[in-house]
């Protein structure tokens, strides 16, 4: 048991995060704070996003909802969300993401924050900077181009050369926003930040490059892999592992970050009274499954991520059941010791945080809506947009099924203990025991189908939805949703 509870929490996301990506997952990564983190606190072995990219997974970061579930519209709005619950209850609240579209006040992300920047006008609000956001090989060259320049300035100044060299992924805004707050709040806070480095494009400073490969200059992979990628060339084995590398060091300076703002908390005499969660929103595919970024699957290069909460007083633990990430205001609720709302789906893991208990040993469902192609991913406006595809994990198994399909080809099941990247469907020659699983989790998809088809229904007899604005469209086109 802890020897005390937190007053507050720190919740940082993480755009594109896989499991495998952290050292407390993968030994051959090195992320210190965050593997720091996973030594002192509680890590989730088998943790699950809801949904295959951002839009998809956070109304169960942020509303322990799933998307379509109340509005049949993207967003929280219609959900009573975790900022709003802790606002109520008398907690400072604040939330920073780094410029991610889908996360702002058009879907209701703003809702019962004290204070909330998106950052999402300040890349639309110069020519420049909007070019180089989609541009990221122009960048690259930029990059390679002033390191040097760089490198000796702060030489000069007796400091390093961890700024990329432009801050289109907002990082240090996030970051500064972030530890303003934390001097400035009064106890008890709630403190929200997203970070978006390790999402395509990957641009990270050089020192990250260097920290995370044996090149002596690794700027250059930055030049090949965005150059092939962004021409459209095949993407083979060299451009792949360049790919790789660019994001484990875009993973590795949001790490550094992360240590700041956990500096910051030490500053201001809070860091035995917070506890820190910490998530990845969806992972990021790399050819596992024939594609790169995170297209329409539920495959677990994207479904699973990292879940970690650290609680002072709590000893550590690696927690091996199953949980989604919807999860995670029950947590919060639960570690603060505030009533969370009946609506909620997910159920708090506190127990596993406190006392090493392994979590509910429920079924995760997961989803996305898939187009005629693969490649192509619109903001989905309703489940008319596509195919609507659920999947459902327990600890060993994975089955998805095409719910807008028919015939063998709209089912999948994988055994993950034999098959942990899911390339050898056992759906078309089941065994008894394997159709009867089939079977129950066909089940839960049906009623998880059903909920959402009742949502979107009520949803289209409301009207249309108001459009975004040109900021918030420039956002989303640099990060490929049009």
């Amino acid at each position: 048991m802890t020897d005390t509870d937190p007053s507050n929490v720190v919740l940082v996301t993480v755009d594109s995060l896989r499991a495998d990506a952290l050292g407390a997952y993968d030994d051959d990564r090195t992320t210190p704070v965050l593997d720091g983190l996973a030594d002192r606190g509680a890590t989730f072995e088998r943790a699950f996003a809801t949904g295959n990219w951002t839009p998809f997974s956070f109304p169960s970061i942020m509303g322990s909802r799933p998307v379509f579930g109340d509005t049949g519209r993207i967003g929280v709005d219609g959900a009573e969300t975790l900022a709003e619950t802790l606002s109520d209850a008398g907690f400072d609240t604040a939330g920073f993401n780094a410029a991610n579209g889908f996360l702002t006040s058009h879907w209701g992300y703003d809702d019962g924050f004290d204070e909330f920047e998106p950052f999402v006008a300040s890349v639309g609000s110069s020519i420049y900077s909007k070019y180089l956001a989609t541009h990221p090989t122009v960048e690259a060259w930029l990059q390679l181009a002033t390191s040097p320049l760089r490198r000796f300035g702060s030489w000069l100044r007796g400091g390093t050369d961890e700024r990329p060299f432009l801050d289109t992924s907002r990082m240090f805004d996030v970051e500064h926003a972030a530890t303003d707050f934390v001097e400035a709040a009064d106890e008890p806070f709630f403190l929200w930040i997203h970070y978006m480095d390790a999402h395509t494009p990957y641009v990270p400073a050089p020192r990250y490059i260097r920290e995370v490969s044996d090149a002596r200059l690794g700027t250059h992979r930055m030049i090949h892999a965005h150059t092939r990628t962004g021409l459209g060339w095949n993407v083979g084995d060299r451009t792949l592992r360049d790919l790789r590398t660019l994001y484990q060091a875009a993973v590795r300076q949001v790490d550094a970050s992360v240590g700041r703002v956990l500096d910051s908390l030490e500053a201001a005499g809070v860091a035995d009274e917070t506890a820190v969660v910490v998530a990845g929103d969806h992972g990021e595919e790399f050819q596992e499954h024939g594609h790169l970024a995170h297209y329409p699957k539920l495959y677990d290069e994207l479904i699973n991520v990292p879940l970690i909460v650290d609680v002072p007083g709590a000893d550590g633990e690696r927690i091996e059941g199953q949980v989604g990430l919807d999860a995670i205001p029950p947590t919060v609720t639960d570690l603060l010791g505030v009533d969370a709302p009946a609506a909620w789906t997910g159920s708090s893991v506190a127990p596993s945080v406190r006392d090493g208990e392994e979590p509910a040993d429920e079924p995760v469902v997961s989803v996305t809506v898939r187009g005629e192609e693969v490649t192509s991913q619109p903001i989905p406006r309703s489940l008319d947009d596509g195919d609507l595809l659920v999947s459902v994990r327990d600890r060993d198994w994975t089955y998805v099924e095409n719910v807008d399909a028919a015939g063998a080809e709209a089912t999948e099941l994988y055994y993950r203990p034999d098959d942990p990247t899911q390339q050898e469907d056992l759906s078309a020659d089941p065994t008894p025991e394997q159709r009867e699983l089939m079977a129950e989790f066909g089940g839960i998809v049906d009623a998880h189908a059903d909920l959402l088809r009742a949502a979107a229904e009520a949803d289209t007899a409301a009207g249309p939805e108001e459009g975004v604005d040109a900021d918030l469209e420039n956002r989303l086109e640099a990060l490929g949703y049009r």
